[in-house]
This record gives C-alpha cells, structure tokens and sequence, in this order.
C-alpha cells in the first residue's frame, strides 16, 4: 500500500470511539445477568427476639436453593466471559485475513484487531471476577493472594493488553523494530501454556460435577493446542515472504476457530 500516514489517522479517532461505546455495553450486559441469578440473601439482624421456624429441613432447602442459585448465576457470568472473548477473537481473525483487501478501502481496519485485544483485555481484566471490588464485596489483593483463578484471569488480560498495545503502536508505525514481530508469537505461546495450570472452580460444585468438570478440562486443551498453534504459525509467517503467503493464512484461521470454540463454551 502505497499511501502513509503521519501520526495517527483521522478515521482512527472515530474508530476509537466506536471501541469506547462498545465496552461500554459488554460491561453493562454481565452486569444485568448477574444481578438476575443473585440469590436474595435476608438480613435477620435486629430480628433476634423473634420466633424462628425449628424446622431444620427448612433451612437446608433454603440454603441448598441458594447455593444452586449461585451455581446457576456462576456459570451463565462464566460462560457470558468465554462468548465475549471469543467474539473479539473472531472479529480480530477475520479483520487479519482480510485485512490486506479491507485496508484499501478504509485504512483504518488495520487498527480494528489491536482494538479487539485491548476491548477483550479491559474486559477480562474488570469483568471476569465480578466477586471482587467494586462490584463485590472481595478486595483485588487479598483474592490474588488467595484465589489462584482470579490470579489467572488478570494475568491474560495482562498479557491481551500488551499484546494489543503493541500491535496498535504497530500499526501507527510507531514501533518498527525488529523484535516487535516475534512478541505476538511470544505472548500467544506463554498464554497457551498457562491454560495447562488453569484452574476452573465453577465446575467443582453441584450436580454431575465430574462430568462438567472433564467438559472444561477437554475446551481448555482444545484451546491450549489452537493458541499454540497460533503462535508457531504466526512466528513461521514472519521468517520470509514464502512463508507469510502461507502461514500468513493459516494463523487467523486457527484463530477463528479458536474464537468460534470460545463462543461455543458452555459448562
């Protein structure tokens, strides 16, 4: 493509504030899918003088319906977490394939797949524990300190924020350098592998736990061999121009499916 741009294109601006008003929705949706599955939870403080039933069988119902109820709510905010994510992962992959044909028409899309890492890293990274502060009661330190899955999530919207901010700066032309290149195969690869320490508590309670657990486990290897061979493909395309004809297809496809399995999750 023959035409440059200084600094920092004008239709990137409005493509900047389509991102922002994006966000912004997928972070009110979960929001309202929780609020639907919370247990209501009684405050009987005050109420000690009062008459309470004797009936133990009573009050196991109810805290067993709570208890479902809180699985229920769980999984949908879990399964609502790897949906969005494997959205941004489809859109980022189509927009890399076609990106080439896209871009001469509207050369902002170069800046489209970079925006959907950083979106599906602000979304990991506020959204994916809604346990903790400000949307509940858990403070951000103590459960990384104590919660190796919260530990988890943070860590891959660290790494999708990186990883989007380096491919945006490339994009702008701000970063040439030849390092640059191997960071996406790099972050790719680390990502895949941590999968293989990932621990998923959701699956630990409740009916056919066994069962749901193996489903988890069995997505999650889907996903670690798929982010591993995004990485190794992508790294492949950078070696020469015979190479990125080839692999230069091969990884936003492995890409795709991987957001379209993302997309599928369910527990």
């Amino acid at each position: 493509m023959g035409r440059k741009f200084q600094g920092k294109p004008p239709s990137a601006n409005r493509l900047a504030g389509v991102f922002i008003l994006f966000v912004l929705t997928c972070f009110a949706m979960p929001a309202n899918f929780a609020a639907q599955d919370q247990p209501m939870v009684h405050d009987h403080a005050g109420h000690e003088g009062m008459s309470m039933p004797s009936d133990s069988s009573s009050l196991d119902a109810a805290t067993a319906a709570r208890l479902q109820a809180k699985i229920r709510a769980d999984k949908k905010e879990s399964e609502f977490n790897h949906h969005l994510a494997g959205f941004f992962v489809v859109v980022a992959g189509v927009f890399i394939l076609f990106q080439s044909n896209v871009a001469r028409k509207w050369p902002a899309a170069k800046f489209v797949w970079p925006g959907c890492f950083l979106l599906a890293g602000l979304f990991v990274l506020v959204w994916s524990d809604t346990e903790l502060w400000p949307f509940g009661h858990r403070h951000w330190l103590e459960a990384l300190q104590n919660n190796r899955e919260v530990l988890q999530h943070k860590t891959f919207a660290v790494l999708l924020l990186f990883l989007g901010a380096i491919e945006w700066q490339k994009a702008r032309g701000a970063l040439q350098a030849a390092w640059t290149k191997w960071v996406f195969p790099a972050v790719a690869t680390i990502g895949s592998l941590l999968l293989i320490f990932h621990q998923h508590e959701g699956g630990m309670m409740g009916e056919h736990h066994m069962e749901t657990m193996q489903r988890i486990q069995s997505e999650h290897t889907s996903y670690l061999l798929l982010g591993l061979g995004i990485g190794v493909t992508n790294g492949l395309s950078g070696l020469n121009a015979r190479a990125l004809g080839f692999f230069g297809k091969v990884w936003p496809v492995l890409m795709i499916t991987l957001g379209v399995l993302l997309m599928l999750y369910r527990e």
